[in-house]
């Protein structure tokens, strides 16, 4: 008897596995989401399509946003502790309709994030199968593997999925430090005076530029969905959403001011490449690194969708749990103490936006583009609420501060600044159909919780 009650694993008030996760487990749920290795190879080369020789600057300019979200985020972080906190934050704060806009913007942006990098996933999956074996699987089946796989993972131990993400990322980057020191190794470290100087950079282009660059960094902040699964949350949790922010930073700095100078004089251009690590690996001599590059971006995919599948069953929980979605996804397992229904939810609607865009003819990296963009807005979205709400937070517990306001206020003026870009880049006719799928959707949510609050007075009166 007392072996069974020591065994016995102590909850969170959502049915969670409390303290299962420590530092860097927490830490490994962001970076995952992110998946750096991926941004390196297939957004990097986009970025510099438009920037050109300032694409380190461009970076360097999403840092500085991100720190500016990283530090609203952390200062909630420090207060509450709950699964998808950073709608839980706005819905703790702000009148209702802040708080439903941010549920369906998290949510959103969660999902099609996952989906998004499915889609990468699918695009390496062929790409592998080309070179390898001369044909590529169906579209369906990759992608029918990819989603069913992470939904079972994130469904079977939040505690082995965190590891498994870890490892993944882990050697993902370290294969891709490793050809950059080697480049630096046999050919020394040059500065780049083209580079430095910004040379050939146009105003014009870096607003779009920096719109791409931010899909490099969201989900950074994937650490707050944990809520009281990370050990000591509120310690924990707001470190690794800033050391996420800073390293993420530097390595895409890094890798991006590297890639550009690893492409002088090489007769194809960065823009163009669809392996730009892979080139760079075999002009350092390295090529063997190259291949194990490809496969860890596609395998960093994969721990993304894990992830993202993660980051929205508990955003779908804490949405259930506050009267947004039906009760049944609110509901752990007894056994795992994960939440089952909302997992597959999640994996299924990752694979249903994937499997649309397959059938409409679209290939993976068209999937990685289209849906990567609009999961811009949805973090977009929630990112100036956190903003907005962090002061009045801090002003309710008799905790103001001019400085938190300040820069609480600048925040959110970054980031609908960035929506602007985002809406100003628009290209061609898919792109530009995105901000209105986008506002039709959240106000597809604002109209679903109306309905279901009328229905909830019905029944009380």
């Amino acid at each position: 008897m007392a072996q069974a009650f020591r065994s016995t694993p102590v909850l969170t008030p959502e049915g969670l596995r409390a303290g299962a996760l420590g530092p860097v487990e927490t830490l490994a749920q962001s970076v995952s989401a992110m998946a750096p290795s991926t941004s390196s190879s297939l957004t990097i080369p986009l970025v510099f399509a438009l920037a050109g020789n300032a694409t380190w600057f461009v970076y360097l300019l999403a840092t500085g946003a991100t720190l500016l979200v990283g530090f609203c985020v952390s200062r909630f972080a420090r207060l509450s502790a709950s699964p998808g906190s950073l709608y839980s934050y706005t819905a703790n704060t702000l009148p209702p309709f802040f708080g439903v806009t941010a549920a369906w913007a998290l949510l959103l942006a969660y999902l099609a994030t996952g989906a998004s990098v499915a889609g990468g996933a699918l695009y390496y999956a062929n790409l592998f199968s080309e070179q390898f074996f001369h044909s590529a699987p169906p579209a369906l089946f990759t992608l029918t593997i990819v989603c069913g796989v992470a939904g079972f993972i994130a469904y079977r131990d939040v505690k082995l999925s965190a590891e498994l993400m870890l490892w993944i990322e882990v050697f993902s980057v370290s294969f891709i430090l490793i050809v950059l020191a080697v480049l630096v190794f046999r050919f020394g470290f040059q500065f780049d005076l083209d580079q430095l100087r910004l040379k050939g950079a146009s105003i014009s282009t870096l607003g779009p530029a920096l719109v791409l660059s931010m899909f490099s960094f969201v989900g950074f902040e994937a650490a707050t969905t944990l809520g009281g699964e990370a050990r000591e949350p509120l310690k924990t949790i707001p470190r690794a959403v800033l050391q996420c922010a800073i390293l993420a930073g530097a390595f895409f700095m890094l890798c991006s001011y590297s890639e550009v100078l690893g492409f002088r004089g090489q007769s194809s251009q960065l823009s163009d490449s669809t392996s730009p690590l892979h080139l760079l690996a075999t002009k350092a001599g390295v090529s063997p690194l190259g291949v194990a590059i490809d496969i860890g971006a596609a395998v960093s995919m994969f721990a993304c969708v894990l992830a993202c599948t993660t980051a929205a069953a508990r955003v779908l929980l804490r949405m259930a749990h506050g009267g947004l979605l039906p009760a049944a996804l609110e509901r752990t397992g007894e056994r795992h103490h994960t939440p089952g229904a909302a997992v597959a939810l999640s994996a299924a609607l990752m694979f249903a936006a994937t499997a649309l865009l397959a059938f409409g003819g679209r290939t993976g990296s068209e999937m990685y583009d289209l849906l990567g963009s609009l999961s811009v807005f949805g973090f977009l979205t929630v990112y100036a609420l956190v903003a907005l709400a962090l002061p009045f937070a801090r002003r309710a517990l008799g905790q103001h501060s001019h400085l938190v306001a300040i820069v609480s206020i600048f925040t959110v003026v970054v980031m609908i600044l960035i929506a602007i870009f985002d809406l100003r880049s628009a290209s061609d006719p898919a792109h530009a159909r995105i901000p209105c799928i986008y506002l039709g959707y959240i106000a597809a949510g604002i109209a679903w919780y109306a309905l279901r609050r009328k229905k909830s007075v019905a029944l009380v009166g």
